[in-house]
């Protein structure tokens, strides 16, 4: 009886050393693709913000004959900083009870995770407020500035807030809004977010004064 002798396969020296090198080029190619983008992804979620409240805006026609203040009910986002160690959050919400501020409850809720979109104190973070808001531990932002779109209030301060209206307009200063539209911006609205590190270029935002469109660059 004649045994049948089976050949096995192997790599050679020559093929394992093309294997490696190969491996080694996909790794140099994936390994600068984990590293986190902050620029991108802090401009994916401030566009996403607020295209959101501008779409919140354009879902309820907060138009109220009956009462003069109507405009403080205006869908809004609002930028608020711990002067302290210049620690940024936002916020976007209703005035449904035309108080002195939006409270937590007439805060819009992220549809990501179902939290509120809402906070008053940057360095704090509540259990039920959305991750996603607090710009300065995410991204790194250290200084949020409004031009042609904010407003001086009596303290001096200057109010860090754009609101949209049931058309998608953009509007200014609403917290002490009348009944006659001056709080309508008529020029484009510039928003720019400054990084902590000088490696990052700011980003800028525009909103369009007709029609609310927003875009980044």
């Amino acid at each position: 009886m004649k045994h049948l002798h089976k050949t096995k396969a192997a790599f050679t020296m020559l093929e394992l050393v093309f294997v490696i090198v190969v491996l080694g080029i996909l790794a140099a190619l994936a390994l600068p693709r984990m590293d986190r983008d902050l620029r991108q992804e802090a401009r994916n979620n401030l566009l996403s913000a607020f295209r959101y409240t501008q779409h919140l805006a354009l879902m309820d026609n907060k138009v109220d004959p009956s009462r003069t203040d109507w405009q403080k009910t205006f869908w809004q986002i609002r930028f608020t900083e711990k002067a302290a160690d210049s620690t940024w959050s936002y916020t976007i919400g209703t005035n449904r009870d035309h108080g002195t501020s939006i409270d937590k409850v007439e805060a819009a809720v992220d549809p990501a995770n179902g939290k509120y979109m809402y906070n008053n104190d940057p360095s704090n973070q509540a259990s039920d407020e959305s991750s996603n808001i607090f710009i300065s531990d995410r991204y790194g932002i250290n200084d949020v500035s409004f031009s042609n779109c904010s407003i001086a209030r009596a303290t001096g301060t200057t109010a860090k807030h754009i609101a949209f209206d049931h058309l998608g307009r953009p509007h200014r200063g609403i917290s002490t809004a009348g009944n006659d539209y001056a709080t309508y911006v008529n020029s484009d609205c510039i928003i720019t977010f400054t990084f902590s590190s000088s490696d990052i270029t700011p980003l800028v935002f525009t909103i369009s004064k007709e029609t609310g469109y927003v875009t980044a660059n």
